[in-house]
């Protein structure tokens, strides 16, 4: 009996002192520098989620922001954060991608105009000045707005202020901006001393989407890594839900430069457009968008949602 006790002792002993068994390597390619659009990434990595699912993972920003799905369809990354506009166009490109999930499921996406300036409704943008970061879908997304209230792209004066949204505005070198986050360029408007009106896509005639999503090369839809990943990033998003200024400490904790207002606002004002269920697919949404984007000539044939998005278990 002595002796069992003994071997007991050492035994525990022995796996107390062995290092931890390091977890499930995975690289995550983001789809910009980190901000609150990412919390429940870095919420999954400060509180433990990730460790939780046995997975050690490696957040990487992007040194070109349209890089990270071709890195991924490459092989050269495991999931990438994207647009879903941008894998409706790159499915057309035949990159070998496909959506596993969701991060935010709401559009962010939005026409800005000054508050107290001469545009009240979308109507009064004809003959006006419209600032654009990107061409193609900001275009298109413009384009279906003005529809909506009997104008076309031809009734306004597009002005490419490359990235330069909120300063444009302010400096009254255009009367309004397409592509503007309402969760960040609205409150950045507000610090500089103006207030600021959105028109938001989704009640103006675009059908709604979802603005930041999963992708992975389609070969590898399978692994079980994703499961396990998603996971951690559903437990992070309802912790972040329910304890957002402990999340908001451990954030700035990791991140400290980006201990602002804009950001801690930003914070507050992204919560609620997190997706609480990230490996739900809504196959309808993908096949609404689609056809929105095939009737504004962005890609060329719609294609069945399932060869593009899955819900993985």
């Amino acid at each position: 009996m002595r002796k069992q006790l003994l071997f007991i002792a050492l035994t525990a002993g022995l796996l107390a002192s062995a290092p931890a068994q390091a977890g499930e390597k995975l690289t995550l390619l983001l789809d910009w520098f980190i901000n609150p659009d990412h919390a429940p990434l870095i919420t999954a990595q400060t509180k433990g989620f990730f460790e939780a699912e046995d997975l050690e993972v490696e957040i990487i920003e992007p040194a070109d922001p349209a890089m990270p799905p071709k890195l991924v369809a490459a092989g050269r990354g495991d999931i990438a954060v994207s647009y879903q506009p941008t894998l409706h166009a790159q499915i057309e490109e035949e990159l070998p991608l496909t959506r596993i999930g969701t991060l935010v499921e709401t559009p962010l996406n939005s026409l800005i105009v000054l508050k107290d300036g001469p545009i009240r409704t979308l109507a009064d943008l004809k003959g006006k000045t419209v600032g654009f970061s990107v061409s193609g879908f900001e275009d298109a997304m413009l384009g279906q707005m003005l529809r909506s209230v009997d104008l076309s792209i031809d009734d306004v004066e597009l002005v490419n202020v490359n990235f330069a949204l909120s300063g444009s505005l302010l400096s009254g070198q255009v009367d309004a901006v397409i592509g503007a986050y309402r969760n960040f360029e609205l409150t950045q408007i507000e610090i500089e001393g103006k207030e600021g009106t959105a028109f938001y896509p989704e009640e103006n005639g675009v059908p709604v989407f979802d603005e930041l999503i999963y992708v992975v090369n389609n070969a590898k839809t399978e692994d079980p890594r994703f499961v396990s990943f998603l996971a951690a990033v559903e437990a992070a998003t309802i912790y972040l839900t329910n304890h957002p200024d402990e999340a908001w400490e451990a954030f700035i904790e990791a991140y400290p430069h980006l201990d602002d207002e804009l950001n801690k606002r930003a914070w507050s004002d992204t919560l609620p457009r997190f997706a609480k269920r990230p490996a739900a697919l809504d196959a309808g949404r993908y096949q609404r968008f689609a056809e929105f984007m095939a009737e504004a000539g962005l890609i060329g044939k719609v294609v069945p949602v399932e060869t593009y998005a899955v819900e993985i278990r």
